[in-house]
C-alpha cells in the first residue's frame, strides 16, 4: 500500500506541474494563478499548495530537473573531449536542450526578462538559490578539465563559472526571442563567444606594472 500511496503522490505531483506550464505558456506566468492551475489539473487549491508552495516552486522544480539530467550528460561526455573549446560549447548545449525539454520558449522568455532585471516577486530568490547550484556544479566540471591539464593550473574556475553562466542567461534570452528557434544561429554565437572567454584577446601576457 505505501508503494502504491508514493506512485499516486508522484502521479499527482506531475500532473500539477503539467498543468502549471501548460498554463503559464498559454496565460502567462504573472497572470495564472494557484486555483487556475487546481483546476486544470483536476485537484482542489489546497492539494496543490500540500505539493508546492507556490507557483514559483512549480518553475524551480521543473529548473532544478533539468539542470540535473544536463550536468549528468555533461560529465559523462565532456572528459572524452580534447579541445577544451569542445567542452565548453557541449555543456552549454545540453543545458540549453534539457532548458527548453522542461519549459517552452515563451515561459523562457517571461522568466528570464524578469530574472535578469530582478523582477517577479518571490521567484529571484528561489531561482538564485537552484542558479547557485549550477554554478557550482559547472565550476566541479570545469576543475576537472583543469586537473586534466585542458585549462590553465592558475585559473580561477568559480570565476569562469560565474562568467559563463551569467552570459549563458543573455544567451537564452536573445535564443527564446527569435521565432522559430534559431539554434544553428544560437549555437554559432555560443562558440564565438565561448572562445573569445578561453582563449582571451591579449596577444601575450600582461604587462607588469611601472
Amino acid at each position: 500500500m505505501t508503494g502504491l500511496r508514493e506512485r499516486q503522490k508522484k502521479m499527482r505531483r506531475q500532473a500539477i506541474s503539467r498543468a502549471g506550464v501548460k498554463l503559464f505558456e498559454r496565460k502567462g506566468f504573472q497572470s495564472t494563478t494557484i486555483e487556475q492551475i487546481a483546476q486544470e489539473a483536476g485537484v482542489s487549491a489546497p492539494t496543490v499548495f500540500k505539493y508546492f508552495g507556490s507557483k514559483h516552486e512549480i518553475l524551480v522544480e521543473m529548473l532544478q530537473e533539468g539542470d540535473q539530467r544536463a550536468i549528468s550528460e555533461a560529465r559523462a561526455h565532456i572528459a572524452e573531449m580534447d579541445d577544451p573549446l569542445d567542452a565548453l560549447c557541449y555543456l552549454e548545449k545540453v543545458l540549453v536542450d534539457q532548458a527548453l525539454a522542461m519549459l517552452p520558449a515563451p515561459i523562457w522568455r517571461e522568466l528570464l526578462l524578469h530574472v535578469l532585471s530582478g523582477g517577479l516577486n518571490g521567484l529571484p530568490g528561489s531561482y538564485k538559490r537552484m542558479n547557485d547550484v549550477l554554478r557550482g556544479e559547472i565550476a566541479g566540471l570545469l576543475r576537472e578539465l583543469q586537473n586534466a591539464g585542458k585549462l590553465r593550473a592558475d585559473l580561477d574556475v568559480d570565476l569562469a563559472a560565474f562568467l559563463l553562466n551569467d552570459y549563458s542567461h543573455l544567451q537564452l534570452l536573445r535564443l527564446t526571442s527569435s521565432e522559430p528557434l534559431d539554434l544553428e544561429t544560437h549555437r554559432q554565437q555560443v562558440r564565438q563567444t565561448s572562445g573569445l572567454i578561453l582563449y582571451g584577446m591579449a596577444a601575450h601576457g600582461p604587462a607588469k606594472a611601472d
